[in-house]
C-alpha cells in the first residue's frame, strides 16, 4: 500500500502505512516507499519498522528494530544548523542511508540547486564559488563527492598541533580551494580540502563494534587506539574513512559542526537519540530483479536486512563456521527451472553463488599494499578478497585500522586520461608529499608520493599512512553508487575491474560477472 499526502510539498505518512507494515500475526512486512523518495529535513514522515526502496538491482530493505519511528522533532531528521541540513540530508533511506549520485543529480534538477544538500560549505568545490552554477558543484554532481576540510598541520585529540613526517605541496588544484587565500593550505584557515563519499548510517552496530578489537592497540600499526571519551575504553576506529572520530556521538558532533554549520554544539540528549537511531537501523538488498526474494524462508542466512538485524557483530569471518556472507550452498545446486522466468532466476542465483566462491576462494597475489603487506604476512601474499573484507555480515575489516589499496595514490589511482570520466569530470586535487629525510621513506611508494587524498596521514601525520583508508561495508551497494572514497568506480563492474588491474588478478569475464552479481545482492 502506498499512501502519499501532500502538504505544501511535504509528504506525510498516515496510519494506513503503519497498518500496511504489519500482517495479521504481528510480524513486520515491508511497506512501500513513498512516491517522493527524498527525505527533506523536517518533513515529519513516519519511518516504518520495515520499508523497501527501489534501486538499480531491485529493492533495498530497511529495518528499524525498535519499530516505526516518528521523525518529527527527531535530531537525525531535523535541521539543527544554519544551512537547512539535517543528518538525513546526506544519509537518505532510499540510498542505504548514504547518498547515490543519481539522487544528487535528481535533487539538483528538482530544486535548481537550491536544496540545502548543495550548501557552499562542502557541497561546492570551494565555498566562495557561485552557488547557482553547476560548475561550482561539479565533484558532487558528477562523482558524488563532498568537500572535507581538515586542519593543516594536523592536530591531536586534544587540539594540539603535531609535527607531520612529511611536507605537502599542491601539485594540482582544479577546484581552486587548496591554494585559496582563505580556505587553502596557506590560507587564513590553514585547511586541506579533500573530496569524499558519504558513508552509510546503517548497520552501525557492526561498524562500531569493538568486541574483536578490545585491545588498546591498532592492529595494523601497533600504535595506541583511540578511546571513547565517555568510557575511556579503546574503540575500533572503523567508522570514518580516516578514523578521525572515535564514536557515533563524536562523529555526530563533528558532522553537525562541519556539515550542518550549527551555531552551538548538539546537546547530550540529541547525541544520544542520534546514536540510538543509528544502532537499530539495518539496510541490505531485499529483492533482486533477476534473483527474486533475498530474504525468503530457507534462503541464504547472509542476505536480506532481517538477517543483518539478527546477526552477530564483532565476529571475524572464516570459511568453516562464520562466513562473512553465509550462503550455506543454498544457491549452488539449483534445478534449471520449468519456465523462462524460473530459469532466469535460478541461473542468476547460481551466478551469485559462484561470485560468493570467487570472493572467498579465488586466490591472487596481494603486493605493495601498506598495512596489509607490512603486518608480518609477507610481500606478496597469496590470499582472497575475504582477507581484507572479513567482518561477518558486513565485509569490512574486523581488525581496527586502515590500509592503502591504491584508490587515491599514484601509480594505481585512476588519473586522466586513464579515467573513463576524464572528459566529463574536472580532476581531483593532486598533492605532492615528501617524507622527511631523517625518517624512513614509505616502504612501497618511496620518499616522494603523489596522491589525490592523503587519507589517514592528514590525521596521523605519518608518511606510512599516506593514502590509507578505512575499509567500507558492503551492504546496500546497489542503492549507493559510485564507490571508493573518491567515487572513482561508477558501478560495481568498475570496482571489480580496479582490483583486477591493481593486483593483476586476471579474472575471467565469467568471474567478473559472477562477482558483480554477488556484490549486487548484498
Amino acid at each position: 500500500m502506498r499512501v502519499n499526502i501532500s502538504n505544501k510539498g511535504k509528504y506525510w505518512c498516515s496510519s494506513l502505512l503503519l497498518l500496511a507494515s504489519l500482517c495479521s500475526d504481528g510480524h513486520a512486512q515491508p511497506a512501500s516507499a513513498p512516491a517522493d523518495l527524498w527525505w527533506a529535513p523536517g518533513s515529519g514522515q513516519m519511518l516504518p519498522a520495515s520499508v523497501d526502496y527501489p534501486d538499480e538491482s531491485g529493492r533495498l530493505g530497511l529495518i528499524n528494530t525498535s519499530g516505526a519511528i516518528g521523525t518529527s522533532g527527531h535530531p537525525f531528521f531535523e535541521a539543527l544548523g544554519t544551512n537547512g541540513r539535517a543528518c538525513v540530508t546526506c544519509h537518505q533511506p532510499a540510498n542505504a542511508m548514504s547518498l547515490a549520485l543519481t539522487t544528487i543529480q535528481q535533487r539538483w534538477q528538482a530544486t535548481a540547486g537550491s536544496d540545502p544538500l548543495f550548501a557552499p560549505i562542502d557541497g561546492q568545490n570551494c565555498p566562495d564559488q557561485p552557488r547557482a552554477e553547476a560548475a561550482s558543484h561539479s565533484l558532487l554532481l558528477q562523482r558524488g563527492l563532498f568537500r572535507v576540510a581538515l586542519p593543516w598541520p594536523p592536530r591531536d585529540s586534544k587540539g594540539n598541533v603535531t609535527t607531520p613526517e612529511f611536507t605537502i605541496e599542491v601539485a594540482r588544484d582544479p577546484t581552486r580551494c587548496n591554494r585559496h587565500p582563505v580556505y587553502g593550505i596557506d590560507g587564513t584557515r590553514h585547511e586541506i580540502s579533500v573530496y569524499r563519499r558519504p558513508r552509510p548510517a546503517a548497520n552501525l552496530r557492526y561498524v562500531s563494534a569493538s568486541k574483536f578489537g578490545v585491545t588498546p592497540f591498532i592492529g595494523k600499526t601497533g600504535m595506541l587506539a583511540a578511546v571513547d571519551p565517555e568510557t575511556g575504553k579503546p574503540v575500533n576506529m572503523n567508522m570514518m574513512a580516516d578514523a578521525r572520530e572515535a564514536t557515533l556521538k563524536t562523529q555526530a558532533q563533528s558532522a553537525a559542526h562541519s556539515h550542518m554549520e550549527v551555531s552551538k554544539p548538539l546537546t547530550a540528549d540529541q547525541l544520544s537519540r542520534i546514536q540510538q537511531f543509528e544502532l537499530q537501523l539495518y539496510a541490505a538488498q531485499r529483492w533482486s530483479t533477476l534473483g527474486g526474494a533475498l530474504d525468503e524462508a530457507g534462503g541464504p542466512s547472509g542476505l536480506g536486512p532481517q538477517n543483518m538485524a539478527n546477526g552477530r557483530d564483532g565476529v571475524l569471518g572464516n570459511n568453516t563456521s562464520n562466513y562473512v556472507f553465509p550462503m550455506e550452498d543454498k544457491w549452488s545446486q539449483l534445478p534449471a527451472g520449468n519456465d523462462a522466468k524460473e530459469k532466469e532466476r535460478n541461473g542468476f542465483r547460481a551466478s551469485v553463488a559462484r561470485g560468493h566462491d570467487v570472493f572467498f576462494y579465488r586466490t591472487f597475489w596481494i603486493s605493495d599494499a601498506m598495512h596489509i603487506n607490512t603486518v608480518g604476512l609477507g610481500n606478496p601474499i597469496k590470499r582472497t578478497c575475504a582477507t581484507c573484507h572479513g567482518m561477518h555480515m558486513t565485509g569490512m575489516d574486523t581488525a581496527n585500522g586502515w590500509m592503502d589499496l591504491g584508490t587515491t595514490n599514484r601509480p594505481w589511482a585512476l588519473e586522466p586520461p586513464e579515467s573513463p570520466w576524464a572528459k566529463e569530470l574536472p580532476s581531483l586535487p593532486l598533492f605532492k608529499l615528501t617524507c622527511r629525510a631523517d625518517l624512513p621513506p614509505h616502504p612501497f611508494l618511496g620518499r616522494v608520493i603523489y596522491t589525490q587524498d592523503p587519507g589517514r596521514a592528514l590525521i596521523s601525520g605519518k608518511c606510512e599512512d599516506v593514502g590509507a583508508i578505512v575499509i567500507q561495508q558492503f551492504r546496500g551497494l546497489a542503492a549507493r553508487a559510485p564507490y571508493f572514497v573518491n567515487g572513482s568506480a561508477a558501478n560495481l563492474r568498475e570496482l571489480v575491474d580496479f582490483y583486477d588491474r591493481r593486483f593483476n588478478i586476471r579474472f575471467t569475464e565469467q568471474e567478473k560477472v559472477d562477482l558483480v552479481n554477488f556484490l549486487g545482492v548484498l
